[in-house]
């Protein structure tokens, strides 16, 4: 029976454990669990909307969005989660706000999600007369929020700690101009959310271009976003959002997962349904084409800005080495992981460059993944912002620990389908923030000898 969604009392709580044996190949047709940044930014733009309840189709309910959902209501957003419609099966969420943002009475609780701390973080800083503590667990406690922070700050913000917990109290906002030392589209869309209510105009530059959900779902909602060349950005403040109905694609990041395993298991012919393949998200795409794969996008089309697709892979032989480094990284940041296990499987040596940021992810993803991979007989050297794979290599079974860090999990799960033997993946149990369904999904499309 449709109602509000209720947040699991264990949470993540428990300790879980995958188990993973070599398979032949991916077969079928799948989609991919919804899009975790565009579910994000759906649920916060549509808190922020005025004139009308929001409607937005198959949002991600893993852990990262439940966060989000959990907070907004705390801060006075009226949100019913609808688990299946009397249209088919899929979730929908209908959001409104019929009164002001509201001080929360208990500090927000983040969990994982640092896309929820450091977008919301944004609004909360202009709006004065609202106080709130923004908090988290353990993993996103160590991360980085001064980049965040400081630019607020410069705004006028009032913001004490630079690492979680966070205590906002809201002000009126001036209008800056910031150069962010890193591309990160949590920052600029943190920047621009807070200039909706400065005064004057916001604007983001960044070292190179970021993903950009944030600027294509602002002008399909009414906001004015303004460009100077490819890489600054700017908002002015006084803008509404718009009410939206927007159905949300599955996300690249968790398709990359099934791609990477479907081309280097022999008997993979697999199609993954309506992907978003936004340009800022597509540099994985671009990596497997440099490899000698090919990948299908068939049926392109528009939703709400962001384009669509489905994926059609096939197994590939001969695969060979590539290189992320530069402009690239931003765009594929979240599959470094699991393209350094398909780089195993390539001849010669990838090389991966300008991606320290994965040194401050949930875990240590370069350390994690080297350490991992070279326990599955994989030679890797690291490099403080990246590692070189040699390949290829028959990997072997072996006992990881993700370390509570969901593309971790998911990414050695792909190396254990191709191992010899049985993988043991322990603390896999943040899988939940991403891809709820994972274990499911690859064992619907497995083909077993």
């Amino acid at each position: 029976m449709p109602g509000r969604l209720r947040r699991p009392s264990a949470k993540l709580d428990t300790v879980k454990t995958l188990t993973v044996s070599r398979i032949e190949g991916l077969k079928g047709n799948l989609r991919p669990p919804s899009d975790k940044s565009l579910t994000h930014r759906a649920l916060l733009f549509a808190a922020m909307a005025e004139g009308g309840p929001s409607r937005i189709g198959t949002p991600l309910l893993g852990e990262d969005c439940l966060s989000t959902i959990d907070c907004l209501i705390e801060c006075g957003a009226d949100i019913e989660v609808f688990e299946q419609s009397e249209f088919g099966d899929r979730p929908f969420a209908i959001v409104t706000r019929e009164r002001a943002w509201t001080s929360p009475d208990i500090p927000l609780d983040c969990g994982n999600s640092g896309t929820t701390m450091r977008l919301l973080a944004g609004v909360l800083a202009g709006k004065p007369g609202l106080d709130a503590t923004l908090t988290g667990d353990a993993s996103l406690s160590r991360r980085p929020m001064r980049r965040i922070v400081e630019p607020l700050r410069q705004m006028g913000a009032a913001i004490m700690g630079d690492t979680p917990p966070l205590a906002v109290s809201g002000r009126q906002l001036t209008g800056i101009r910031y150069m962010s030392p890193v591309a990160s589209a949590q920052v600029k869309s943190c920047l621009l959310l807070a200039g909706l209510s400065a005064s004057g105009e916001t604007w983001v530059s960044e070292p190179s271009k970021s993903r950009d959900h944030t600027e294509r779902m602002f002008e399909a909602l009414g906001i004015e976003v303004m460009t100077d060349g490819d890489l600054a950005v700017g908002v002015r403040g006084g803008q509404s959002l718009s009410p939206l109905d927007f159905d949300v694609p599955a996300d690249i990041s968790s398709a990359a997962f099934l791609l990477c395993a479907a081309l280097v298991l022999p008997a993979s012919n697999l199609r993954l349904l309506e992907v978003g393949v936004n340009p800022s998200r597509t540099g994985v795409l671009d990596i497997l084409s440099s490899a000698g794969a090919l990948v299908e996008q068939e049926g392109l089309r528009d939703a709400t800005g962001e384009p669509v697709a489905d994926l059609h892979v096939m197994s590939a032989s001969n695969l060979r080495a590539f290189e992320i480094s530069g402009s690239l990284v931003p765009r594929l940041i979240d599959e470094i992981p699991v393209l350094a296990v398909l780089a195993t499987q390539c001849e010669g040596t990838t090389r991966i460059r300008d991606a320290g940021e994965l040194r401050v992810k949930e875990s240590d993803r370069i350390e994690s993944v080297a350490t991992g991979l070279r326990a599955m007989g994989a030679t890797v050297e690291t490099y403080p912002d990246g590692m070189d794979v040699h390949g290829p290599v028959e990997l072997k079974a072996t006992t990881i620990d993700a370390a509570g860090d969901h593309r971790l999990a998911m990414a050695f799960a792909v190396a254990g389908l191709i191992a010899s033997g049985e993988t043991t993946i322990h603390n896999a149990q943040s899988v939940e923030t991403s891809y709820p369904r994972f274990e499911l999904d690859l064992d619907r499309v497995a083909v077993r000898s």
